[in-house]
């Protein structure tokens, strides 16, 4: 992992990640699979906060002030407390793909980070690539994550026709 591969990652997945949630209706933006699932739009909200709060802040912090706390962070409850399945789909979109903007400019204006400087987190050391690496990774789960809420819905909005057809999910 170096740093002009994680940019290429990080933008190939916001286009990604835009291709698969552009033009959802509101409805499949808000359903969820079950209580414990999140939706398309709690997801996009997620990786929102995650850019502004987590990845890009926590990486500047190992970067630029070593030995600092990071801030508290609380995913899970986020979605909830902030209420991400009562907003609007597209503008939470464009919300995340312009911070990931922010975040690639940022990324590109580090030049050759160390990328083996360690950060002492709550839960022990991690190197600045660690964290690299985790944010193009984050991004893969949550693009898993869309996907199979697109098959969900899908399977759920053409009952009582069955996708077997289509292939083993």
């Amino acid at each position: 992992m170096d740093i002009k591969r994680a940019i290429e990652l990080l933008r190939t997945h916001a286009d990604a990640i835009r291709g698969l949630v552009a033009g959802t209706p509101g409805e499949q933006a808000r359903w969820k699979p079950d209580a414990g699932s999140w939706s398309i739009l709690e997801v996009i909200n997620h990786l929102y906060d995650e850019e502004r709060e987590d990845f890009r802040l926590r990486l500047d912090t190992c970067l630029n002030r070593p030995g600092e706390a990071w801030p508290p962070i609380d995913p899970q409850g986020w979605v909830v407390q902030r209420q991400y399945n009562s907003r609007d789909l597209e503008h939470s979109l464009r919300n995340f793909l312009e911070e990931r903007q922010r975040s690639l400019a940022w990324l590109a204006g580090l030049g050759s980070p160390d990328l083996e400087a360690e950060q002492t987190a709550p839960f022990g050391q991690i190197r600045t690539g660690d964290l690299l690496a985790a944010w193009t990774a984050h991004d893969l789960l949550h693009l898993r994550q869309l996907v199979e809420l697109h098959w969900a819905w899908m399977q759920k909005e053409v009952a009582p026709f069955d996708v077997r057809y289509a292939g083993e999910w």
